[in-house]
């Protein structure tokens, strides 16, 4: 049942939330939510077994998985060629934006670059919704957003990961299960009418930690297509591999997800974030220096990426690049100069490693990244003919973070602080996706920025002139950040503003004694 007190007096729900909608959801909840809390509690062992050895390996019981020749069905027509996908929430203006960016994928992200707030979630499936049917258009008062000729991007969805409620929703009791809303209601309204015109149901799965999580997922796509009378293996869903886990299981998940694979995406900042959970208390070789100084070309990172490209091209599946956090300034030309360069030598190493497309997060960006895929796949849709048999990758590389090199410094220090106060605050506002310093922000680089200086502390670091990382100091650097920015801000601004809960949130999960294994989630409490 819905609580109607939690959602009256928010946005009108009628045409998202149906009686049908309703009872849909209902039964992915009583059918998968229990499982869902089974493979939660085998996160928590796992991690525990790794505090316990400080090892990760390879799994011996899936070695038969890796070792067989086995491939994903061959990608659909519109999912062949994904050269340049743009990323961003499914606000109005940013889906029309995305629509019309020439991209060939936009990633409507439901998790990281969005804020779960009841608003956000209903508003999304509403745009999604008229984004599908191509009805989509925003009026302000200064300017109408509307959809232009086309060819238009594909649309893949990204659901928030299994760990997130939806406490707006409660069946039986309990709160319903982010994912299983986002994915369920895109799925309910659209799937239909995706594939009666020539596309279909495309997915993008998050913090996926485990092939059993995506052997779930597999489970809950057959029985939306049996209970929707969708054709088999209509869905299709592309994994971010962002958590250490998930890198020694890249074979298993695209088997365990089986003819819903699509292909794997290496999802960089989220996967230095898991690193850092899974061996906080391993000692001084798991610390990382500056976020600044850990580039995709630290050894273990580039283990992480070629392994990707290897696994996903001898199993037909699509290896999708990361996102360079870089954006560009239309009032400054310096600055977006200084951004197109760093993001076409990213995405030029991408494409010659064989990656098939990567991900931008400003339309100013597309032109950069298809012109750099370009050069490399010509008229071909893909690099899935380019095999890496030079590829060997071995446990050892995928865990040494400390051949990265790089110090940790307190400019980097003040940098993390800035990041996860700043970020956290427009968090709390509803806006998940935030331009801080020319770098595109979301929940991923502020998981980063706070887990360094959890493990900065808890490992005495020092800074280059000998100065001790500890909480006090950070206070410090956190107060002198909230007088800046209350010195730019007017009374009223500051006043309606959420810094001052910013900040304690902030010291929450990043100072706090245990360490929060999401920021969201305290978050989450402190909003709507």
């Amino acid at each position: 049942m819905i609580p109607r007190s939690q959602v009256d007096p928010l946005p009108p729900t009628g045409d998202v939330l149906t009686g049908d909608a309703v009872a849909f959801l209902g039964g992915l909840h009583r059918r998968f939510a229990g499982r869902r809390t089974e493979l939660l509690a085998a996160r928590s062992r796992r991690r525990a077994d790794i505090a316990r050895t400080g090892r990760l390996d390879f799994r011996a019981d899936t070695a038969q998985v890796r070792a067989g020749s086995w491939t994903v069905p061959p990608p659909p027509p519109d999912l062949a060629d994904r050269r340049v996908e743009i990323t961003g929430p499914t606000d109005r203006k940013m889906t029309v934006n995305a629509l019309n960016s020439g991209a060939r994928v936009w990633l409507a992200d439901l998790e990281d670059a969005n804020t779960p707030h009841w608003v956000n979630v209903v508003d999304g499936q509403r745009n999604l919704a008229d984004a599908v049917r191509r009805t989509i258009e925003l009026r302000t008062e200064t300017k109408t957003y509307r959809l232009g000729p086309g060819p238009y991007p594909t649309i893949v969805v990204r659901p928030r990961g299994w760990h997130l409620d939806e406490r707006h929703l409660v069946f039986d009791g309990a709160p319903a299960v982010g994912a299983l809303v986002d994915a369920g209601l895109y799925l309910f309204h659209n799937a239909a009418e995706l594939l009666r015109r020539g596309s279909g149901p495309y997915l993008y799965l998050a913090k996926t930690e485990s092939h059993e999580e995506a052997a779930l997922w597999h489970d809950v796509f057959v029985h939306v297509e049996q209970t929707l009378g969708l054709p088999a293996g209509s869905i299709r869903a592309t994994v971010l591999i962002e958590t250490i886990t998930a890198a020694f299981e890249m074979d298993e998940i695209l088997w365990a997800l089986g003819p819903y694979a699509a292909g794997l995406n290496a999802g960089r900042w989220d996967y230095l974030f898991s690193l850092i959970k899974n061996f906080r208390d391993a000692g001084g070789r798991f610390v990382l220096p500056d976020r600044a100084a850990v580039t995709m070309t630290a050894p273990f990172m580039r283990a992480y990426t070629e392994l990707l490209v290897a696994t996903c091209h001898r199993r037909g599946a699509m290896a999708i690049g990361g996102m360079s956090a870089f954006i560009p300034n239309r009032r400054d030309a310096d600055v977006t100069a200084r951004a197109v360069d760093q993001v076409r030598a990213d995405k030029r190493r991408e494409a010659a490693d064989g990656f098939d497309g990567s991900w931008v997060a400003h339309p100013d960006l597309v032109p950069v990244c298809r012109e750099v895929f370009d050069e490399v796949l010509g008229d071909r849709p893909n690099q899935l003919d380019r095999q890496r048999p030079d590829v060997s990758v071995t446990a050892a590389q995928l865990l040494d973070v400390a051949a990265t090199g790089g110090a940790v410094t307190e400019a980097g220090l003040r940098a993390n602080v800035a990041v996860a106060v700043r970020y956290l605050e427009a968090w709390l506002r509803g806006n998940g996706a935030v331009a801080i310093d020319n770098l595109m922000e979301d929940a991923a680089t502020a998981e980063i920025s706070r887990s360094q200086i959890w493990q900065w502390i808890r490992n005495e670091v020092r800074l280059p002139d000998g100065t001790l990382v500890t909480a006090d100091l950070v206070r410090t650097i956190g107060d002198a950040e909230l007088a800046a920015i209350r010195a730019v801000l007017s009374e009223p601004d500051w006043t309606a503003s959420r810094f001052p809960q910013a900040r304690a949130l902030f010291e929450e999960v990043a100072l706090g004694p245990d360490y929060v294994d999401f920021l969201t989630l305290p978050a989450y409490r402190l909003i709507d």
